[in-house]
């Protein structure tokens, strides 16, 4: 062991020395006015060297891609007024590339500008390539279409298949990057590879796939760059997840034993600097549960800890942001996300300041001078909104399924309809009867809505029941709307991450052949809400309200009465599950019976200013408020104050939820 951990530190010391000596021959087409940047490891002393000179971080999470890109600089600045010398994000390559070959670098996805963004604001960047990432974002930041036509292939493996669109990716990423290394004059100090592979080792520990990572890294990047891994802090992950010529670290949570929680990285590293990549500020939510709450005490005197070991540390979350749209991941075995990731975090989801920033912060300014500390952004409280019934969902089909329709004996699941996120309408024909017999598609991926002549029947669900009985006769329609609540990021079961129908479906014991597979987008809503012959819907059935579990669209409109847009939350109180749209901008699912996330947030960047009508889109897969009670009228209420940490059954009663602290949590997964 210890053989191994000197050939480390030689290798290291081996490629800076070349790295030195190229730069002082002028070699090399990186070379510019700021080739005297460095960023390197004193082994010897066990430290980082920045411009030649001893060098400890503290670093701040958040994710650019959580963030409303136009909120970037505001965030970043307040990084700065706690103290942090570093913000460290991770990269979401399926936003990046939502399409084999096609890729995006523009707005909410313009890396390049985040990057100057924190630069600007005086700031260093340790950046998480991955390619996978984890961070509790949909299918680890893989993208979905990797799961097409790919039936036998293990991801962060040396797989061709995985390999092969790995490789692509990179070689675009990676020269978009290498500008803004520290070493060419940006602010990128640390390029982290992969993502606590460790922690995969049941699945794989091949460290032929890291060295591959590894030496492709270093084809684009060059050798100036220091390269990472991050384990969790015991040494059977570091021995999977580390390898040679690449810096191996650690993460565990607030401790006021740091030294002992470094033991594993020092027993790998016997020499170099120690680092903690993610010590957490609160925890990740699951729908059903309560806010995870993170002790302001214990991580000030965790980091504290670490300080006094002359460690470096990273917050993970500093800012935890929103999963918008489609994007909460899930963990094994298949505990959903919400929208909000939170965090508990020293900024909250909306970039407000909290008692644990300030805490922070008094804990930073014994060690430099701070600058002042940013407002935060206004909030306002728009009020209640009217919401009417547009259709059910069958009865809009024709304008929310655009794309052609697929046919196929057995259901096709989402990603063989290259239609990877959101929904999807299953129909089937029958062809015999059937008398008080059993439903089943026990390959539900994640929650159906089964409909027979249109009238709601049943609902299945992966985490529940599978199965109903009901009657069918010859001749009549049994529609399934499936909705994809969102891919595994952790452990595993990534390769069992298939969405929609994934196994046949049977009826008295009889499986259901021919069916048509009709991809939905409720994005089209909005171009036909303004079309005054509404020739898309049925009129009787607008006039009558929901069937319980028919999924069914509503709309409503209002105009801003304040000088310009604000910050505000979505309360959702009284509706029961589902799907919301601003200006057709995607906030992301709200389930506020399950809980703990009652409000959805809503940045002022979506809305529009007076006079022009804002127009939300909800699409209610289960009970709207009017159901609930005889003579309701069905509302949204826009409050300028968040809520999650509660869940509510109705309009008028909103019931907080019991808040775990992060010890109960099992704050580490199981690795």
């Amino acid at each position: 062991m210890m053989t191994e951990r000197l050939h480390l530190q030689m290798r290291f010391l081996l490629s800076f020395l070349v790295a030195v000596i190229c730069v002082n021959q002028a070699c090399g087409d990186e070379l510019n006015s700021s080739s005297n940047r460095s960023f390197t490891i004193d082994f010897d002393n066990d430290t980082f060297l920045k411009d030649g000179k001893p060098f400890v971080y503290i670093s701040g999470g958040m994710h650019y891609f959580r963030v409303p890109h136009y909120y970037w600089k505001d965030r970043l600045n307040k990084l700065v007024a706690a103290g942090m010398d570093a913000v460290q994000t991770y990269v979401a390559w399926n936003l990046h590339e939502p399409l084999p070959g096609v890729y995006d670098f523009k707005g909410q996805q313009d890396i390049a500008k985040f990057l100057t963004t924190a630069q600007d604001a005086g700031l260093l960047v340790i950046l998480r390539v991955g390619p996978y990432i984890c961070a509790e974002w949909e299918y680890g930041g893989l993208p979905a279409w990797l799961l097409s036509d790919n039936e036998t292939m293990t991801v962060r493996t040396v797989d061709k298949k995985y390999l092969k669109a790995v490789d692509r990716w990179l070689s675009v990423f990676l020269p978009l990057v290498k500008p803004y290394l520290y070493s060419n004059g940006g602010p990128v100090i640390m390029v982290q590879v992969e993502n606590e592979y460790g922690s995969y080792r049941a699945i794989s520990c091949s460290h032929d796939y890291i060295a591959h990572l590894r030496d492709t890294f270093r084809s684009y990047l060059g050798n100036d760059i220091l390269l990472f891994t991050t384990d969790g802090n015991a040494l059977e992950l570091l021995k999977c997840g580390a390898i040679d010529g690449v810096y191996g670290t650690v993460d565990f949570g607030p401790t006021p034993d740091a030294k002992a929680a470094f033991a594993p990285m020092r027993q790998w590293n016997p020499k170099g600097p120690l680092v903690n990549g993610e010590c957490y500020t609160g925890w990740l939510d699951y729908w059903g549960g309560g806010h995870a709450h993170g002790s302001t005490r214990d991580l000030i005197v965790g980091l504290q800890a670490i300080r006094d070991l002359n460690a470096s540390v990273n917050m993970y979350m500093f800012e935890g942001g929103t999963s918008f749209g489609y994007m909460n991941g899930a963990d094994p075995t298949f505990s959903i996300c919400p929208t909000s990731y939170d965090y508990d975090a020293p900024l909250t989801e909306s970039g407000d300041i909290t008692d644990k920033y300030m805490a922070i912060r008094n804990m930073m300014s014994k060690y430099k001078v701070l600058p002042d500390v940013p407002p935060n952004i206004p909030k306002y409280a728009y009020g209640a909104v009217t919401m009417s019934r547009v259709g059910s969902v069958l009865s809009l089909l024709s304008i929310l399924s655009t794309s052609s329709v697929l046919k196929s004996i057995y259901p096709l699941n989402m990603e063989q309809a290259n239609h990877f996120y959101g929904f999807v309408l299953y129909r089937h024909v029958l062809t015999n009867s059937f008398s008080s017999s059993v439903f089943q598609a026990l390959g539900i991926r994640d929650r159906g809505y089964v409909l027979i002549d249109g009238f709601p029947r049943g609902v299945l669900d992966r985490n529940g029941a599978n199965s109903f009985n009901a009657n069918g006769y010859p001749g009549q329609t049994v529609d399934i709307i499936v909705e994809n609540q969102g891919r595994l990021n952790y452990g595993g079961q990534i390769n069992d991450n298939k969405k929609g129908l994934i196994s046949n479906v049977t009826f008295g014991g009889k499986v259901l052949t021919n069916w048509e597979m009709h991809p939905l987008d409720f994005s089209n809503v909005f171009e036909h809400l303004n079309d005054r012959t509404l020739k898309f819907r049925n009129h009787k059935d607008t006039d009558r309200l929901q069937f319980p579990n028919e999924p069914t669209v509503y709309k409503g409109e209002f105009v801003l009465q304040t000088d310009k847009p604000y910050d505000t939350f979505l309360q959702m109180c009284g509706w029961f599950k589902g799907q919301a749209f601003i200006n057709g901008f995607n906030l992301g699912r709200y389930w506020p019976i399950r809980g703990p996330q009652v409000t959805l947030y809503v940045p002022a960047g979506v809305l529009y200013e007076s006079p022009n009508p804002n127009v939300i889109v909800l699409v209610e897969l289960e009970h709207s408020p009017s159901m609930a009670k005889s003579g309701n009228v069905d509302y949204v209420q826009f409050v300028d104050k968040p809520i999650i940490n509660s869940r509510c059954y109705n309009s008028a009663s909103v019931e907080k939820i019991y808040t775990p602290s992060v010890n109960e949590y099992g704050r580490q997964r199981i690795k």
